[in-house]
């Protein structure tokens, strides 16, 4: 939806993909095969759908905004706004051609026009457009529900984009699969930048390449309420909080994300888990607030947690990497080598790297 030459937003193209996409998901409804008859009735009573978005960090490094940023939230405000009108102007239409969904049709006209008043009158149909208000009470829409924000953190990471509604968690990070790999993972949109500068200083990129540490957790959930005021199903969004956050800070998120209109929320404090899917080299927590540092023995040396392992920096070298001769950023112990064409830990066995 990007419009990279003018660093803006196509708006006409992410109408007309919402409008295809209300379509799509109806459809879908009529074609799934339901085993349980509860199940069948409550889906083609109700028809919810759940339009969601990934890559919208993408889309707003593309227009040179910051993501939890004043601009950033005024600009996401904007999106979701189109994204949300037009979804349900597209279900009004096809309530128009094919029907309203049935829980909101009653046995009389009088019992209808009274389903339709509460359903416009709901606190999130409050603040829609008066347009689309109106239609609902003469022709019904299509579906009760339209939007949702999933996590898509395999098909996002997939087609390399950002996941979901999330800021990128770094620009390199590890990530544990399945299978149990560790996978070094470098963003394109940062190379696809650098390529076009060549003269940015990779190591000092513009304000707009911020990342979940580097932000401030009321920053996450500032934009997370912004972005729920325009979504009428539920959000998967992490409040991302460095080392040592205290429970008193992460009960003021939630209390900022209650008053803020969100459905729920998530605070996840870097360290707190001995496993966690995303890690930062130990040397990139730069979210510059209140930190305490992790300490575990009685010797008071300050350890990190990575991907279940446990180790003192002062035992390595401190170069991390995926390449022959770096230290395993898994285990912090073996060194990297060329075994069988994929990078191996000698120590560890984590492929790292694989020209297969």
């Amino acid at each position: 939806m990007a419009d990279k030459e003018n660093k803006t937003i196509n708006y006409e193209k992410l109408k007309q993909t919402v409008e295809t996409g209300v379509r799509l998901q109806d459809n879908v409804i009529d074609a799934t095969p339901y085993f349980l008859e509860e199940n069948r009735k409550q889906a083609l009573g109700e028809r919810r759908v759940g339009l969601g978005v990934m890559g919208l960090h993408d889309l707003l490094i593309y227009c040179e905004t910051e993501y939890g940023s004043k601009e950033g939230n005024a600009l996401v405000d904007e999106i979701f706004e189109t994204i949300a009108t037009t979804a349900y102007r597209a279900s009004v239409e096809l309530a128009k051609e094919k029907g309203s969904f049935p829980f909101l049709i009653g046995e009389t006209n009088e019992d209808t026009k009274a389903l339709r008043e509460q359903f416009i009158n709901t606190g999130y149909m409050k603040q829609m457009p008066e347009d689309i208000r109106n239609d609902i009470l003469e022709y019904g829409i299509r579906n009760s529900h339209l939007l949702t924000v999933a996590p898509t953190g395999s098909t996002g990471t997939m087609v390399g984009v950002s996941t979901g509604l999330e800021p990128y968690f770094s620009f390199s990070y590890y990530r544990s699969g399945r299978l149990g790999k560790f996978i070094e993972v470098k963003a394109d949109i940062v190379r696809e930048y650098l390529d076009g500068h060549p003269e940015q200083d990779p190591d000092n990129l513009p304000d707009w390449f911020v990342t979940a540490m580097g932000l401030s957790p009321e920053a996450h959930a500032d934009t997370q309420c912004v972005i729920q005021r325009w979504v009428d199903s539920s959000i998967s969004k992490t409040v991302n909080a460095p080392k040592g956050y205290s429970v008193e800070q992460v009960e003021s998120v939630y209390q900022r994300l209650y008053r803020g209109g969100a459905k729920g929320g998530t605070v996840y404090v870097d360290g707190s888990r001995d496993s966690q899917v995303l890690t930062l080299k130990a040397e990139e927590n730069d979210f510059e607030g209140e930190q305490t540092e992790l300490e575990f023995d009685e010797d008071k040396k300050p350890r990190v947690v990575l991907m279940d392992t446990v180790q003192e920096l002062t035992k390595t070298d401190v170069t991390i990497g995926s390449e022959v001769g770096n230290t395993c950023p898994v285990c912090r112990k073996g060194k990297v080598e060329d075994i069988g064409g994929c990078n191996t830990c000698t120590n560890c066995n984590a492929q790292l790297k694989c020209g297969l």
